[in-house]
């Protein structure tokens, strides 16, 4: 038997430890620190810090490490673990820079003539206040160089929530801010497996990041997604040889080979696919929408990546569709409250990723943002829209909120008035 550790506590984490569940091979499937919720399906354990991951590495040697979420890895937990020879999929300190900082990023993309937006950054407050004051065109991007659990992302129409939105940012972190041109079409996803020299891509998926129906309202962590989205496929090529190939291969020439996988979160424009970021792992909604997808052996998958075989690979996908629908804490991304009881009814047919939940006194109650995912699959997307609302209607917590129209865009390009 394998022993297989899963770093992270969310939805996402609960989807990787289920494709993992999926394998061939016989695992123990281990989530640290995992939540409540995760641990009615898989053993989980309580490791929250960096030196805590890699103590327990070095006592238990797991066969494979998987590692969820972008802190650990900007940390530097690749590194500890490839120093005492545990297989890890997720990149080096040094290569997470493509997600830690947003500045890095950017100036990659543009040295290596990646389609992006153009973009100026500063470290210093008064600078990007005065280009803010001096630029004609609205809307602009503004970004935190750092990391910002996906809101750190501000839409501004004018010079005034320009000028609001860099001190917000500025007073948040103490890193610098990057700002963008404003890119006109549609969003979509893209994951690339890689182990530092060849890659394999996933299907396409679309989050939907604003809080509200018709994308309205704050940014948030993502309020659900699905997959594949047919739409994008037209573009695929463009996207893996002006967009993939060469930023892997600039990684490399930088010294820092990306070795895991690699998010492309991409704008289709009427000038073809431009850059929005790039992360240094699974994406949360995206991951939930896309591994119940992936007929491949999730296992021999990562074995791929730590052999250094993915280029031998090609990835098979179920023909079929899925929509995830985050099920969110009235509130969030601000305050909320917490510790309303989770009531679930038997005839639940979905699937749960399990992200906000804590267990006090033996039943799972909310204790975040983002409670839990609720996924459906079907033939088409169409089908599993309408099955995955008619069992969310089977899940009830007091001050719940999720969006009705997850997987209902209209991807078409249309010129900003």
């Amino acid at each position: 038997m394998k022993n297989v550790l899963v770093i992270g506590s969310g939805g996402r984490e609960h989807a990787i430890a289920k494709a993992f569940g999926a394998s061939r091979h016989e695992l123990r499937i281990i989530v640290a620190p995992g939540n409540a919720g995760i641990a009615e399906e898989f053993e989980t354990l309580e490791l929250n810090t960096l030196e805590e991951m890699v103590s327990y590495c070095v006592q238990t040697r797991p066969d494979m490490v998987f590692v969820g979420p972008e802190k650990a890895l900007a940390e530097g937990l690749a590194d500890e673990l490839e120093k005492l020879g545990i297989p890890c999929i997720g990149p080096s300190q040094k290569a997470a820079r493509i997600e830690s900082s947003k500045i890095f990023a950017k100036e990659l993309m543009q040295k290596n003539g990646i389609p992006t937006a153009s973009f100026f950054f500063t470290y210093d407050e008064n600078q990007a206040i005065e280009y803010i004051e001096n630029h004609g065109t609205f809307p602009l991007v503004i970004k935190a160089d750092g990391l910002a659990g996906g809101k750190g992302v501000h839409i501004v129409q004018d010079k005034s929530q320009g000028i609001q939105a860099v001190q917000l940012l500025m007073s948040q972190t103490s890193k610098g801010v990057v700002i963008e041109q404003y890119l006109q079409g549609w969003e979509v996803s893209l994951f690339a497996f890689s182990d530092g020299e060849n890659y394999c891509s996933t299907v396409f998926s679309q989050d939907h990041k604003q809080l509200y129906d018709h994308d309205q309202g704050p940014n948030t962590g993502g309020m659900g997604a699905y997959s594949p989205v047919p739409e994008a496929e037209p573009w695929r090529n463009e996207v893996e040889e002006q967009i993939i190939a060469p930023v892997l291969r600039a990684m490399n020439q930088e010294g820092c080979p990306f070795v895991g996988v690699l998010y492309c979160g991409l704008m289709i424009t009427k000038d073809g696919p431009k850059v929005v970021e790039f992360n240094c792992r699974l994406g949360d909604p995206e991951a939930q929408a896309v591994l119940p997808l992936l007929e491949t052996d999730f296992y021999d998958l990562c074995q791929a990546i730590v052999n250094k075989q993915v280029g031998q690979l090609n990835l098979s996908w179920k023909p079929e569709s899925c929509v995830a629908v985050v099920m969110a804490s009235r509130g969030y991304p601000g305050s909320f409250q917490k510790g309303y009881p989770i009531h679930i009814d038997p005839s639940l047919e979905a699937e749960i990723c399990y992200a906000g939940v804590a267990s006090p006194e033996g039943e799972l109650v909310t204790s975040g943002g983002r409670v839990l995912t609720v996924l459906s699959l079907a033939e088409s997307k169409e089908q599993a829209h309408a099955q995955v609302y008619k069992e969310l209607k089977k899940i009830h917590f007091q001050d719940q909120y999720y969006r009705k129209d997850i997987s209902l865009r209209d991807n078409k390009i249309q010129a900003f008035p």
